[in-house]
């Protein structure tokens, strides 16, 4: 009897060990997330400090003690040889980023853009760990704004408006390059289910970004 309690003392005890080190790697704290909400005009952000300004309130909201958040999205310069603009790859930090259920969603900013990277709608979550509508789902909020090429860089300046005038566009005028958080299209075609670059939007309002499947979304990641 009594080496038996000893040998379910130890099982019990390396179960507690396990789970502990399972524990560990599945409470990674949230530093990615999908804006649940956008800012409600349209592209017009506020620029990046008022797009950082939403990421910041919502991740607080949510319970998130990182203190610097960034969202992603680029700018551009007024003119193609103007060096003046900025790529979302270079202001979110180095990672690694996980969304608000622990999942790891890359470990760098190379792995992010890579074509491995964990990019999904099953882990694309918002800052509250729901699933973002997709294109099959009623209202499509897909279309994510971010302004970018797939390499996380911006658009030359003279290439279009593709930041809604650096985020601080809100009517029909101007365009903004989104990408699709739930990699789904229509079309079978790289830039159909890339995340960060897919099209341009037909405008810059409320109504413009719902008539292609968005919302007024972006993403958002700690970036310290």
């Amino acid at each position: 009897m009594k080496r038996r309690r000893i040998a379910t003392a130890a099982v019990l005890a390396s179960l507690a060990v396990v789970g502990c080190t399972t524990g560990m790697q599945s409470q990674q704290p949230m530093s990615f997330f999908v804006t649940s909400v956008g800012k409600g005009n349209g592209a017009d952000l506020g620029g990046l400090a008022g797009a950082d300004a939403h990421c910041q309130a919502l991740a607080k909201a949510a319970g998130s003690t990182y203190t610097k958040w960034h969202a992603y999205l680029s700018t551009q310069s007024t003119a193609w040889n103007d060096p003046n603009f900025v790529n979302a790859r270079d202001r979110i930090g180095t990672g690694p980023w996980h969304n608000a259920k622990g999942v790891l969603i890359a470990r760098n900013v190379d792995d992010l853009h890579a074509a491995g990277a964990n990019l999904t709608k099953e882990t694309l979550l918002d800052q509250n760990g729901q699933v973002v509508n997709g294109r099959t789902d009623k209202p499509n909020k897909h279309d994510i704004l971010t302004g970018s090429r797939p390499d996380g860089t911006g658009h030359p300046g003279g290439y279009g408006d593709m930041t809604c005038g650096n985020w601080t566009k809100g009517g029909k005028e101007g365009a903004a390059m989104v990408g699709h958080h739930d990699r789904g299209s229509a079309f079978v075609s790289s830039w159909g289910t890339s995340w960060n670059s897919s099209h341009p939007t037909v405008g810059c309002d409320q109504e413009s970004l719902r008539r292609t499947g968005g919302d007024g979304l972006f993403y958002c990641f700690a970036a310290n």
